[in-house]
């Protein structure tokens, strides 16, 4: 990863809760919000507004990976 992201105060208490509730570490936790954020978030709008698109085989917005169930 080229750079690490801070997160707000808010945003740190709000993942660490998640966290505690996965019974798992805040960096699990984080992994698995991003894992489930693909079966919320709409494809279409994130697809659109990609500027990478040379990862879209790997990318869970356009794979159908992690799909609703």
């Amino acid at each position: 990863m080229a750079y690490t992201p801070e997160l707000s105060l808010e945003s740190s208490r709000t993942l660490r809760r998640i966290a505690w509730a996965l019974n798992v570490p805040m960096t699990q936790a984080i992994e698995r919000v991003f894992e489930h954020l693909p079966r919320i978030v709409d494809r279409q709008m994130v697809c659109s507004a990609c500027r990478d698109k040379t990862k879209c085989r790997e990318c869970p917005f356009s794979t159908g990976i992690n799909e609703r169930r």
